[in-house]
């Protein structure tokens, strides 16, 4: 495409309203839009100001976690959380990734009440604000599928008042939805009574959760002023939350549709046309190429996708002791050019997806999967299937637990290396890293929430008082103050070498089936017009036993008489007579840096 055919971001938003909605309907929500860009250019016009050419670097990473994790008396959530990120934290992650922090009624906090405030048992905006102010750049939810029964649309639907008759979907409940992707074993329609009779509304993920009609053009509008709320709050990501059920249609999946992917990138010319620094990220637990599909050309949807099947695969591996299928994996992934990349994690405020796994893990490898989260002390969600039948969705369990039975006589020491040896996996992958907190200090099973909640979730969503995990972290014996340090010695070193920079090049090697590695390149030019290239050779051991790496130099894409230094220890070793030959404990991660002229 030449430079005179790139079209402007409003006239992408002109053709994504017309494929939306019809040439006719398109033009008057286009016409409001424009209306609704122009006062947000009012209020905030240095947004409209080109970012950076580099808006992620080699020292992003996320932590991901809730507003009130941690807790002190007399102290607002945010208030401790963002003290607790300055005094722990402060240049070892770039961002936070505070998960909902609307009022809401379950799903801690995937239910929201209202899109526009904060939950005040949390803080208030003020407080989310600080936090960016302290220097962490900042990600918020966009939890744009449903909303609370309790929130003010639904009960207006509920009344039979307009706007808000046509803002969600009703369906009889006669109709074949057979062919509709289920990530629930729940009902999809709720029967609910209004003046007019009895209606069954659409419910993907819960009675409390009820599905926006984006059908209506009215709802689309209400979503993208929140997304500008979020923006003109300190937003720099917005992360789409299970974006990819948003459109509705019968007789189809109701799951990726096309006016699905328009709506994003809809997002995307608005983002682009008033605040081009924000970036989108979508949030989708569904097998990779339709994860992928929301890169859209690598320009005009999603910057970042979240990278499911990781988790799953690393298990594997590391339950395995081989890497063959995280290898075969990676090798064939391939990000858009220009600012698209992956968001790349092994735990989340979720269970471990095992969707994302499917063709890539046979049946009796995904059943071990399931086999094990049970024997580790961890629980199963299943889904329905359009046969009837169910299938499990995703493990709930820690990482930690994930990764090594709690109950087995094992050295916590061997847990703790197999624990960090799976997160140098994904530090060194390309993309951006998002590390869960529980991650951050190996948390264990959560058996008593899960009694408490009734949710298997729960298992992976304890919250602690300040005073407990400070004390946790002043004991250098503990596992959380082990873990810390470990992670944070990864953090730093990844963020040391521009090789490890989201958009720079990813060489997959196979050199040994207990191994995975990896050859990382930085991008060049540098940010200074730097010609060299930094580049690091990844080694990870995925097993229990000790692995030999022994081949070519020209192989790992290294030369002759290269000075290499580990990242990871500051060990220094140069090969000689063109070959590397070294030894990997159980274990071990090394990340063998050099510099190429």
């Amino acid at each position: 495409m030449t430079a005179e055919a790139i079209q402007t971001p409003e006239e992408r938003m002109h053709d994504d309203l017309a494929a939306i909605y019809g040439a006719e309907l398109g033009q008057a929500t286009g016409a409001r839009l424009t209306q609704l860009l122009e006062a947000f250019r009012v209020r905030k016009p240095e947004l409209a100001h080109t970012p950076p050419s580099e808006r992620l670097s080699e020292r992003d990473a996320f932590l991901i976690t809730y507003g009130d994790q941690v807790r002190a008396e007399g102290q607002r959530p945010l208030e401790t959380l963002r003290d607790v990120l300055e005094q722990h934290l402060a240049g070892v992650v770039s961002g936070v990734h505070i998960l909902p922090f609307c009022p809401y009624t379950s799903d801690d906090g995937f239910s929201v009440v209202d899109y526009t405030q904060i939950d005040p048992n949390l803080g208030t905006w003020a407080d989310v604000e600080a936090i960016h102010d302290a220097g962490f750049r900042m990600m918020y939810d966009a939890v744009v599928n449903h909303i609370s029964s309790k929130s003010a649309w639904f009960e207006g639907f509920l009344r039979d008042e307009l706007p808000y008759r046509d803002y969600f979907i009703s369906v009889d409940p006669a109709t074949d939805l057979s062919r509709v992707t289920r990530p629930r074993a729940l009902p999809l329609l709720t029967p609910v009574t209004t003046p007019s009779g009895e209606k069954y509304v659409w419910t993907t993920f819960s009675t409390d959760q009820i599905d926006l009609n984006f059908a209506n053009p009215d709802v689309l509008l209400e979503m993208t002023k929140v997304l500008l709320l979020y923006v003109e709050r300190g937003a720099e990501l917005i992360r789409l939350d299970a974006i990819g059920y948003l459109w509705k249609e019968i007789g189809t999946r109701c799951i990726h549709l096309p006016q699905t992917h328009r709506v994003v990138q809809l997002w995307r010319a608005v983002l682009d046309a008033v605040a081009p620094g924000t970036m989108l990220i979508t949030e989708t637990n569904v097998p990779h190429l339709d994860n992928i599909s929301y890169f859209g050309d690598g320009t005009n949807e999603a910057q970042m996708v979240y990278q499911f099947p990781l988790a799953p695969l690393t298990l594997n591996a590391f339950h395995s002791g081989s890497a063959k299928h995280l290898t075969r994996w990676a090798a064939g992934l391939e990000a858009p050019g220009g600012q698209a990349t992956f968001f790349n994690f092994l735990a989340s405020h979720d269970g471990i997806g095992v969707m994302p796994a499917l063709g890539i893990l046979s049946e009796g490898e995904m059943a071990e999967l399931v086999e094990r989260a049970s024997l580790h002390g961890g629980y199963v969600s299943y889904k329905n299937n359009p046969d009837g039948s169910r299938s499990p969705y995703e493990l709930n369990i820690t990482l930690f637990d994930a990764l090594s039975n709690p109950a087995a006589d094992e050295p916590q020491s061997r847990a703790i290396n197999r624990f960090i040896a799976a997160h140098a996996i994904m530090l060194a992958l390309a993309g951006v890293p998002g590390i869960y907190v529980h991650s951050l200090f190996g948390s264990p099973n959560n058996h008593a929430g899960v009694a408490e909640t009734g949710r298997y979730r729960t298992v992976n969503r304890q919250k602690w008082e300040r005073e407990q995990l400070e004390a946790s972290l002043a004991d250098p014996h503990s596992r959380a103050r082990r873990v810390f340090d470990r992670m944070r010695q990864l953090l730093l070193a990844r963020s040391s070498t521009r090789a490890f920079h989201p958009l720079g090049e990813q060489q997959v090697l196979e050199l040994n089936e207990g191994i995975f590695a990896l050859l990382r390149r930085s991008p060049a030019p540098g940010p200074d017009g730097e010609s060299g290239a930094e580049q690091v050779l990844c080694l990870q051991n995925v097993s229990g036993a000790a692995q030999r790496v022994h081949c070519s130099l020209e192989l790992v894409g290294l030369r002759h008489g290269m000075l290499l230094r580990d990242l990871l220890s500051s060990t220094e070793l140069t090969p000689w007579h063109g070959t590397l030959d070294l030894t990997l404990a159980p274990y071990q991660a090394m990340w063998l840096a050099s510099k190429r002229g």
